[in-house]
């Protein structure tokens, strides 16, 4: 992995010291610059742990990816960088089925100066910068307030605070986890008709003042208060707003999902 080249990519510039501060700007220039996206899931393109061709995908051809891709080579480039980073997995909330299983979803801790913080460039729309990792404290960032509390079993519980009302985002262990334990649920969303990740195509990036999404066939660009949608009625349509909005061009190895 060329460092050089990651960092370019996310086109960050400036010192390498391994503290907060860099942790800081790194996670917010990874967001605003790779996408979150599961496009390969629908052009049946394998999505394999394999750190070498995350890198080649993300970093040299332009694309985007799940948190697996996403978080799974974030770490490889604080570790290079020379922070103390781990592997955790997350159980996601939803309010059909309260959590998924584990291994759902992969997070980052970071310890700089024996305080612990939860990094994260792979959970959608979610946080520009690191949340300390402690318990009852809200949190400002600016995508809203977060605020971490304790929950059953030895989980660690990430909610959102918005008008006075927490929503659960995710529930993590502090546990260290190898990249090839996340490999069945990896494997489980790109097959699965289950999973929400085969519903289908979406790709979405932050910018300073909103979000650029396409999903499924409807792109949205909102802006501030302003949300700005245009129904993208062919495959030829799709193509050209993923190149015009992204900058990406997919390889195809097979016809996309219906």
């Amino acid at each position: 992995m060329e460092i050089s080249k990651y960092l370019e990519r996310i086109k960050y510039s400036g010192t390498l010291e391994p503290n907060l501060q860099l942790l800081n700007k790194l996670q917010k220039s990874h967001l605003l610059n790779i996408p979150f996206e599961n496009l390969d899931i629908h052009y049946h393109t394998p999505i394999k742990l394999d750190i070498d061709k995350i890198y080649d995908k993300i970093i040299c051809k332009n694309r985007g990816g799940f948190c697996y891709e996403l978080n799974g080579l974030d770490y490889e480039l604080l570790i290079a960088l020379g922070f103390k980073a781990k592997r955790v997995s997350a159980r996601v909330y939803s309010k059909e089925n309260e959590y998924s299983p584990e291994f759902d979803h992969l997070t980052l801790l970071v310890n700089i100066e024996n305080i612990e913080y939860l990094t994260d460039v792979g959970f959608g729309e979610f946080i520009f910068e690191p949340l300390e990792l402690e318990l009852g404290k809200i949190q400002n960032d600016e995508r809203g307030c977060f605020l971490i509390d304790e929950y059953e079993g030895g989980y660690f519980r990430v909610n959102k605070i918005d008008n006075d009302t927490s929503t659960p985002e995710f529930i993590f262990k502090n546990e260290e986890k190898e990249l090839e334990e996340f490999a069945e649920m990896c494997e489980y969303h790109q097959t699965d008709p289950n999973s929400h990740f085969m519903q289908k195509r979406l790709i979405s990036l932050p910018t300073l003042n909103g979000r650029i999404t396409i999903s499924g066939d409807l792109s949205k660009i909102k802006e501030h208060n302003s949300i700005t949608e245009k129904e993208l009625k062919t495959e030829a349509e799709f193509e050209k707003e993923l190149w015009d909005k992204f900058k990406i061009s997919i390889e195809k190895s097979a016809p996309i999902n219906t």
